[in-house]
């Protein structure tokens, strides 16, 4: 089976600073939980499990991929079979354009079932490291200090940190970015550029 794959345009020239908020919000955010919060390199529980990621995501990891091509074509080549294995086993349950891995608007409601032990492409086993760590999307750059997911109520928090920390505790390490609107803005540039709308999965956007 063939795939539509879209090759995304340059990133949009304030992609860094968007990165830059949002890794300045962590390192707070990091600083204030102290000992509760144990992302360490070579921690791989975020890299399990697929979730959505929109198109200037999906630009970045292009990027990302570009790169290591040029610095580490066998490395590029193992995240791009990995990306592969990965697209061949979730396409018959893909909530979406399997062809295009472009998700529907309903997709949220089927993540719940879907893919939720499938590891990153980009993860090294042996080293528990990502490939492409300077372009991954948003949602791992937050991922373990607190922080509120959309309209949802309370904070989400990895499971592996904050034991034995109140609520209260927890509160006050909440990570706020803050950059929702230019994360906004800087998407819907790379989508009028491309033409490609909608969210996809990290395992599509490596492989192109």
């Amino acid at each position: 089976m063939s795939y539509d794959f879209q090759v995304c345009s340059p990133l949009p020239r304030n992609d860094s600073k968007l990165v830059q908020i949002v890794d300045t919000a962590f390192a707070d955010a990091a600083r204030r939980s102290g000992p509760w919060l144990l992302c360490r390199s070579g921690c791989t529980q975020c890299c399990s499990g697929v979730f959505p990621i929109n198109q200037l995501d999906a630009a970045r990891l292009k990027q990302g991929m570009a790169k290591l091509e040029e610095d580490n074509p066998d490395r590029a080549e193992a995240v791009r079979k990995r990306a592969r294995e990965s697209v061949a086993r979730l396409a018959s349950d893909f909530p979406g354009n399997a062809q295009a891995g472009i998700l529907s608007e309903e997709a949220d409601l089927a993540f719940e079932e879907f893919g939720n032990d499938e590891p990153c492409p980009a993860l090294i086993v042996e080293t528990g490291e990502c490939a492409v760590y300077a372009s991954r999307p948003m949602t791992c750059r937050v991922f373990g200090p607190p922080i509120r997911s959309g309209q949802e109520e309370g904070l989400g928090v990895c499971e592996l940190c904050f034991h034995g920390a109140t609520a209260e505790e927890i509160a006050s390490c909440e990570m706020k970015p803050g950059s929702d609107e230019l994360e906004s803005r800087l998407n819907e540039e790379v989508e009028q550029a491309t033409g490609v709308r909608g969210e996809t999965i990290v395992a599509y956007a490596l492989l192109t």
